[in-house]
């Protein structure tokens, strides 16, 4: 409450000023006393002083007491609505700034739940194509399975008589053409090979392998399998090479198998280079369990492969190839293999750059044992007259194995069927040794095995199979197995490792 004179001469600016800077729920209330003259338009100064003040009520004097009592509680009754207001302003602004953290926690957790269902989303999609693929391989498996006996006992049978004429033809023409035949057959025993090892159906002799001595060894059939088109880099090996846990014969095939495709992708004059490291892989991913591997890989510079047939490379079938230039089961073969052995691939290419794939083998905790030669050197020539027992239910394959051991001088007894090879037992056939198809009506090669253990403990017993399970073979030895189609040296071979503990 100012009385006119006060203001004046005074200097307003500090005081308008203040006024200024009031916050928004401020209006400060001001009660100016001034002296009778008539309205506010009469009175210049008090026009001047109310724009300045701004919430000015005017008191004129003399005034009664209610008068100015009236007036004060007027303005604090005004200032405290002010207060008020400035409280519910506060409410308001606690309240905005708890729904705007509200909202930055709800976008946070929404935020959360849309990465997490994208990652499921991934997941789910990963799990498919891994369904989709395992349906594939189980497709494939059966198909395999459901022919790959049959169809290797007429590859057996083909193969052995071809190799029977072979001893009698001395055309040259003649020879050629059977080569031919054997050549085709031993194609036709790769094809399902690969399809079994594809569907992972397919028993893996695993055993401790230098992959550095498996590479050096292969140099000159790359060289031959490749020819003079594609220049063949100094393979770069590692130094102190882990041992891989693999089976020695697949292995070789699988670096074949790259090499020819490496081969077909590439023009005149392209460059193909094999490596090995070792690797250890921290944390498991998506196509590599966690643990040790050694790798072994094939880099060439040819066409590269696009996004799309990269996602193909490792079906069943698939192939950019010409029609019958590739059967589309190479990378198959190689996926299976490693995921089998318990490892896995990898494909690293780019459109006109080349590709890499990369091969990763468990490291192998054993000692690398040093390879047996294969030969013919154990026939029943080499002293005592050896009996061996023929056990197969199909005629031909059986007349073919008789062939093979009468031309390495062993006595044969044949059987069909596993109780004609009991019968042999209970009328006194004392065998040196049994090779016996597993896969027979009645009596499968296993419950026979089981049979002539009981009558005849200790005999060697060779199992010749055309298919069976990798599980059928988990607790055999697999030097007791013998794969058709087979020649007279593998034969030998088989019965070789056999009866070396019976010598």
């Amino acid at each position: 409450m100012v009385a006119d004179e006060g203001l004046h001469r005074a200097d307003l600016t500090p005081l308008v000023r203040w006024i200024d800077d009031q916050p928004p729920w401020s209006d400060f209330p001001f009660i100016l006393l001034t002296v009778r003259g008539g309205g506010i338009e009469r009175n210049p100064a008090a026009q001047r002083v109310s724009a300045l003040l701004g919430n000015v009520a005017f008191l004129e004097r003399p005034f009664h007491p209610t008068t100015l009592v009236s007036a004060v509680q007027t303005a604090l009754r005004g200032r405290r609505r002010q207060y008020e207001a400035r409280e519910r302003m506060e409410q308001i602004r606690r309240a905005e700034s708890l729904l705007e953290r509200r909202v930055r926690d709800r976008t946070a957790e929404l935020e959360s739940a849309n990465r997490q269902l994208a990652s499921q989303i991934v997941e789910r999609e990963r799990v498919e194509t891994a369904l989709r693929q395992a349906q594939r391989l189980e497709a494939v498996g059966q198909l395999t399975s459901g022919v790959a006996h049959d169809f290797n006992n007429l590859l057996t049978v083909v193969l052995g008589n071809v190799e029977q004429m072979k001893k009698k033809v001395s055309d040259p023409a003649l020879t050629r053409r059977l080569e031919m035949m054997a050549e085709a057959s031993r194609r036709g025993a790769t094809l399902t090979a690969q399809m079994l090892a594809f569907s992972r159906r397919q028993k893996l002799e695993l055993r401790p392998v230098d992959l550095n001595e498996t590479v050096m060894g292969m140099r000159d059939l790359l060289a031959s399998s490749i020819g003079g088109s594609v220049q063949i880099q100094p393979p770069d090996l590692a130094d102190d090479l882990w041992p891989a846990m693999i089976d020695p014969t697949q292995i070789e095939l699988v670096i074949l198998n790259l090499a020819i495709n490496a081969r077909d992708a590439m023009d005149v004059g392209g460059s193909l280079t094999i490596t090995t490291r070792n690797v250890e892989v921290e944390e498991a991913q998506d196509d590599l369990p966690a643990g040790q591997f050694v790798m072994v890989s094939v880099t060439d510079t040819g066409s590269g492969m696009s996004e799309d047939v990269l996602a193909k490379a490792f079906e069943p079938f698939f192939t950019t190839k010409a029609v019958g230039q590739g059967s589309g089961l190479g990378l198959s073969q190689v996926f299976g293999l490693a995921n089998q052995a318990g490892g896995g691939v990898r494909i690293t290419s780019a459109v006109g750059e080349g590709t890499t794939i990369e091969v990763y083998l468990p490291r192998a905790k054993g000692v690398i044992e040093a390879a047996r030669p294969s030969s013919e050197r154990h026939t029943a020539r080499q002293g005592e007259q050896r009996r061996v027992l023929v056990v197969d239910d199909d005629d031909a394959v059986r007349e073919v194995a008789a062939g093979y051991l009468d031309d390495l001088g062993y006595e044969v007894v044949e059987a069909g069927s596993g109780g004609a090879a009991l019968e042999h037992f209970e009328n006194g056939c004392e065998p040196t040794a049994v090779l016996m198809d597993f896969a027979m009506p009645g009596m499968n090669g296993r419950e026979l095995a089981r049979e002539i253990g009981k009558r005849r403990p200790g005999v060697p017993v060779v199992f010749v199979t055309g298919y069976a399970d990798a599980e059928a073979f988990s607790d055999t030895d697999p030097a007791s197995i013998l794969h058709k189609p087979y020649t007279r040296s593998e034969l030998a071979a088989a019965l070789d490792r056999c009866l070396e503990g019976v010598r």
